[in-house]
């Protein structure tokens, strides 16, 4: 049994946000680079360059790479030999969340949904938990931008559309949502499970390395297939028509009911920050 301090989580959250608030993770950086290389369009060339100059300046200045700074998502894979002490798990997530934005004066926009009264620091977290083997936790930080967001689908399909089914969903998604999120998007897919855990598997999907292929290969072809037919829409970035809407698509999978085949579509825009910690 390790005992850990969630002290310690919280100031792994602080700096993971303060660093995902600037910097793009650098699987974004490569893939942007490589679509600035080999586009074809003028324009969607120059708005490529456009968004790599921003991400380099961001650094620079040290200051937010995107004005949207994003609902904070926070998700921990929790060694079962581990003990926590301390502060409940919840309250230093938030702690580290609400000390980073007002550190890194990124913009708070967690609101109530009706209301929508801002909470004034961007908390409460969006905080995912799983329970796996080992005395470690694994950190996974990543700010979400609703421009993106807003464009995200959930699909109950029928067994029998199968695998043409699921990539049809994919595009019909990034089609439908045209210019308004800010692509090159990159395209995190669940298949299976429930209504509530394709979501999350969608979301889990976005934590992978732009470019990573699914072990499974069937799951892989779906990722290769999917990721071709966007790109054939020739949204392009932003909008202006090119080889390149979107920079990748990562599909995570679970089993489901005989009766049902959920996919959730969890769109995300070019400007892909997420930080992963071992602690």
């Amino acid at each position: 049994m390790r005992k850990i301090n969630t002290r310690l989580i919280e100031d792994s959250v602080y700096k993971a946000a303060l660093h995902a608030g600037v910097n793009l993770a650098p699987s974004c950086i490569e893939a942007l680079s490589f679509a600035c290389e080999n586009e074809s369009g003028d324009a969607a060339r120059f708005a490529l360059e456009t968004l790599v100059d921003n991400s380099r300046i961001a650094v620079k200045e040290n200051m937010p790479v995107c004005q949207d700074t994003g609902l904070a998502v926070v998700m921990l894979e929790i060694g079962q030999d581990v003990f926590l002490e301390g502060k409940l798990l919840q309250d230093a997530v938030n702690d580290g969340v609400r000390k980073a934005y007002a550190d890194g004066y990124f913009r708070k926009s967690a609101c109530d949904p009706l209301t929508r009264e801002n909470t004034g620091d961007n908390t409460p977290a969006v905080v995912h938990t799983q329970i796996v083997a080992g005395d470690k936790i694994t950190l996974t930080y990543m700010p979400k931008g609703f421009g993106s967001e807003n464009m995200s689908k959930l699909y109950m399909l029928k067994p029998a559309q199968g695998v043409e089914g699921v990539i049809s969903a994919i595009v019909e998604t990034v089609k439908a949502a045209g210019s308004r999120p800010c692509p090159p998007v990159y395209i995190g897919v669940g298949i299976g499970g429930t209504f509530d855990s394709c979501a999350f598997l969608a979301k889990k999907a976005l934590s992978r390395k732009i470019g990573s292929v699914n072990p499974r290969e069937d799951i892989a072809e779906i990722e290769r297939e999917s990721l071709m037919r966007v790109n054939a829409l020739n949204i392009g970035c932003q909008g202006f028509h090119g080889d390149f809407t979107a920079l990748g698509v990562s599909c995570e999978w679970a089993p489901t009911h005989i009766a049902g085949l959920p996919v959730a579509v969890n769109i995300q825009c070019h400007c892909v920050r997420c930080v992963k910690e071992v602690i």
